[in-house]
């Protein structure tokens, strides 16, 4: 094993594939080699065969099994001793089929789409060991590098987990967007609910245009490609179906049925999950009302040192201006930035003087005000 070992990326011209060429370049300094059919100017596969002692599938879920097997058998015994990773969010065909290569092999799931940051903190990756021994230093190097929260399952325990955690989800907002499009004649389309909107409507509403934004093919996948998907989406039609009926009957024993399951449902969450999961609900609730302020400005920092926040109050101190929130997050560029709310009744002029004066000095780049 190098301590330095070269990267080859397959699918290195997809989303995913384009974030791990900059992370293993720019974050762990090695060199990086890719193929994609849609990158003519990419490597070829034998070249990352020959030199890559690191492999790692960035491709369609679909696909990805077979790709697999393709490169094994090109591979005809020269990846002994090397390292064979995937970031398909299905794991089990994956990994059943780089351990009929002669590899090591790691199976990796980050849960979420390419992060605009440089790492995955604050992120979940599941990691699936199959066949790990010379190259478990290096795989912990790697993990760290990543800073994400790393949870370790079977590749048949992550899929079982991901027909709940994806499936189930993507499949409740998805049928959520079908039935908001069925009233969309009725009642004007979400542009007109939205104003009538809860903080549970908005976080859905948010998820479901998370998913819609994306690539239609990969959460077809998740639900198509994933063998314990089905029995999954029965469970859910079920109970929907139940609660249906319920509504339906209307009467006083529908009604206790409805408060049994409720509060059957309580019970197996567990004080401590449904304590930590509401705590949370209004975490996010007070960041969404902090987010639709009236008066705000939105500012990038582009020295990034010790103090540089603390300067930028500063100049809201001096001109009378007082703060009510200040949250940081990324610009769809991926450049981190804060959102400042200030305080109602906050004096129009002396803001103006204040945005001017950091824009001005060079201390921060206003993005937007309001």
């Amino acid at each position: 094993m190098k301590p330095s070992p070269t990267i080859g990326i397959v699918g290195s011209a997809g989303t995913y594939g384009r974030w791990l060429c900059g992370f293993f370049a720019r974050r762990m300094g090695l060199q990086v080699l890719g193929h994609d059919p849609g990158d003519p100017g990419s490597d070829s596969p034998d070249a990352l065969l020959d030199r890559a002692d690191v492999l790692l599938f960035a491709t369609p879920i679909r696909v990805t099994a077979a790709l697999i097997d393709d490169y094994a058998r090109r591979s005809d015994g020269r990846e002994a001793g090397r390292l064979w990773l995937d970031v398909t969010s299905i794991k089990q065909g994956a990994v059943e089929a780089m351990l009929r290569s002669r590899a090591e092999v790691v199976g990796l799931h980050p849960m979420t789409a390419p992060p605009k940051a440089p790492t995955m903190k604050g992120r979940v990756v599941v990691v699936c060991e199959a066949r790990l021994d010379r190259w478990r230093p290096w795989v912990q190097s790697l993990l760290e590098a990543l800073e994400a929260e790393c949870v370790h399952a079977s590749a048949e325990r992550h899929d079982q987990m991901m027909a709940l955690v994806q499936a189930m989800v993507h499949a409740s907002h998805l049928a959520q967007a079908g039935v908001l499009d069925e009233y969309a004649g009725r009642l004007g389309g979400l542009g007109a609910i939205m104003p009538f909107r809860s903080a549970s409507f908005e976080l859905d509403a948010a998820i479901a245009a998370r998913i819609l934004s994306l690539n239609p093919a990969i959460y077809e996948e998740i639900q198509f490609g994933n063998t314990h998907s089905a029995e999954v989406l029965d469970r859910l039609l079920a109970q929907l179906t139940e609660l249906r009926d319920l509504v339906r009957s209307g009467d006083d024993a529908a009604r206790a049925r409805f408060r049994e399951r409720f509060l059957r449902s309580r019970e197996a969450f567990g004080p401590q999950a449904l304590a930590d999961g509401n705590y949370a609900y209004e975490r996010v609730g007070y960041l969404l009302a902090d987010l639709v302020g009236p008066r705000y400005t939105s500012v990038h920092l582009p020295e990034d040192r010790a103090g540089s926040l603390c300067t930028l109050l500063h100049v809201f101190e001096r001109h009378g201006v007082s703060l009510d929130s200040i949250h940081s997050s990324r610009t769809p560029g991926g450049e981190v930035h804060f959102r400042i709310g200030f305080v109602r009744g906050t004096d129009a002029a002396a803001l103006a003087r204040a945005v001017a004066e950091i824009d001005a000095s060079g201390i921060g780049r206003v993005l937007e005000a309001g």
